[in-house]
């Protein structure tokens, strides 16, 4: 595949365009998912945030991420200490999991950073434990198009800024199947495609390599419900719970055949597997040729496996869609902070400075503020032109972006503990599905 030319207007449009299939979604409200958010009802202009001042303050900040994206986000920190002598930083960084691990527990005792990045999939939860911030007094015009702020919004509040247009796609290491002799992906393929490359896969590569590995968890399944016409899991706010059988045994028993021909990872290399970890990452490590990427991840992919990565869409099932193109990653402050005025400002900064912009790149997606990008692109990287054409590839597309309802914590990682069962061998993919289904549909009756 060719790399297409740098982001246009009409990549932007698509994306604004996808962003519309969403206005049901508050943040990581979906379509049919979670509950429409209210607009904004009240006309009045909130007060911005206090101006800076000199008085030192100190800012804790917690962000997920490869090591690109640190390294890229400590330096800019130091550009706003130097802009701002008195304002200093306790940085946090770790990777998907280990994050997601520790803000329950930060949360629960009231100790979270002053700043934290926050992803549409998780930021309904906090939004309901009344963890974070109200950010709708940052003004946002002339940076952020209006349209985005309020499909962005939960109950006509803005909980977290947007940091980036981002989109979901699959990487796969170009070089190596080459190499191989397999046929590479296309976009607009298909889920069929996707398994024939798998066998495909197994047939030519070196002993230890894989085409493709298991998917253990539910919006990794999710995508292929969706693709095919049966929409979310959670909808109507998480009150009903929509797991198609038919689907799920399609889906989970081809894997099983997969498995039974020796084209799938053993269980025991896919449960070290760990997603955008410089190491344990299942592309960079070497061992699976393709895996779901967004755009700050393959951005940093592209570092690990130099001139070695390609892009395409997420599989399209019957409804000739699939993956998804929105912003879906964000800045949020924490409710506890005695800090907020000036953890707001710095959000604000984020977004909107200049060598802010030139010092982030694109570890976090595709810049929201088009002029921060525009200032970028005589000077983009084979790393940023990467994660530019995995938008361009996943927008044509996407379909909204379905994230888990506020109250799914427990069922997410249940839907991971029972594919991780069926991966080792102690329960069958129908035993699974009932195990699940019974899980969601408690969850849904406790939904208020």
């Amino acid at each position: 595949m060719k790399i297409q030319g740098l982001v246009t207007k009409g990549l932007v449009l698509l994306l604004i365009a996808a962003l519309f299939f969403i206005t049901a979604c508050g943040n990581n409200n979906d379509a049919a998912n979670t509950p429409a958010p209210a607009p904004a009802t009240d006309d009045k202009k909130t007060a911005e945030p206090a101006a800076p001042t000199d008085e030192p303050k100190k800012l804790s900040i917690m962000w997920w991420g490869p090591d690109a994206r640190h390294e890229a986000t400590l330096a800019a920190l130091d550009v706003y200490t130097g802009q701002n002598p008195n304002v200093s930083f306790t940085p946090e960084y770790l990777a998907w999991d280990a994050f997601w691990a520790k803000l329950p527990t930060l949360a629960a005792s009231k100790t979270m950073t002053d700043i934290l990045q926050m992803d549409a999939a998780f930021i309904n939860e906090y939004v309901s434990r009344g963890t974070l911030e109200d950010l709708s007094d940052i003004d946002l015009t002339g940076v952020v198009d209006p349209t985005i702020v309020e499909n962005l919004k939960i109950d006509g509040k803005l909980y977290g800024i947007p940091l980036s247009h981002n989109g979901q796609g699959f990487a796969f290491n170009k070089t190596a199947l080459e190499a191989a002799g397999v046929t590479l992906p296309k976009l607009g393929w298909t889920w069929d495609d996707y398994f024939a490359f798998a066998r495909e896969a197994n047939e030519k590569l070196p002993d230890g390599q894989y085409g493709i590995a298991y998917t253990v968890t539910w919006d990794g399944y999710q995508y292929y419900q969706t693709a095919n016409g049966a929409g979310p899991l959670m909808q109507d706010g998480g009150k009903t719970f929509n797991l198609d059988k038919d689907l799920f045994m399609k889906f989970y028993n081809e894997h099983e055949a997969l498995r039974a021909e020796g084209a799938l990872p053993p269980a025991d290399m896919q449960a070290a597997f760990l997603e955008n970890d410089a190491q344990a990452d299942p592309l960079a490590s070497g061992k699976v040729m393709l895996t779901g990427k967004s755009v700050g991840s393959v951005s940093a992919l592209e570092q690990l496996l130099p001139g070695q990565i390609d892009v395409v869409n997420v599989p399209v099932g019957s409804s000739g869609k699939g993956g998804w193109a929105q912003s879906t990653i964000f800045l949020s402050v924490s409710t506890d902070s005695k800090n907020k005025d000036e953890a707001k400002n710095f959000v604000k900064w984020f977004i909107t400075d200049p060598e802010a912009g030139k010092t982030l790149g694109m570890t976090r997606g595709i810049p929201i503020n088009d002029d921060v990008f525009t200032a970028m692109q005589p000077n983009l990287q084979p790393k940023d032109i990467i994660g530019k054409k995995l938008a361009e590839a996943a927008a044509p597309y996407a379909l909204p972006f379905y994230a888990a309802a506020a109250g799914y914590s427990e069922f997410q990682d249940f839907f991971k503990n029972e594919m991780d069962s069926v991966m080792f061998g102690q329960k069958s993919v129908e035993e699974a599905y009932e195990a699940i289904n019974k899980k969601g549909m408690d969850t849904a009756a406790g939904i208020k």
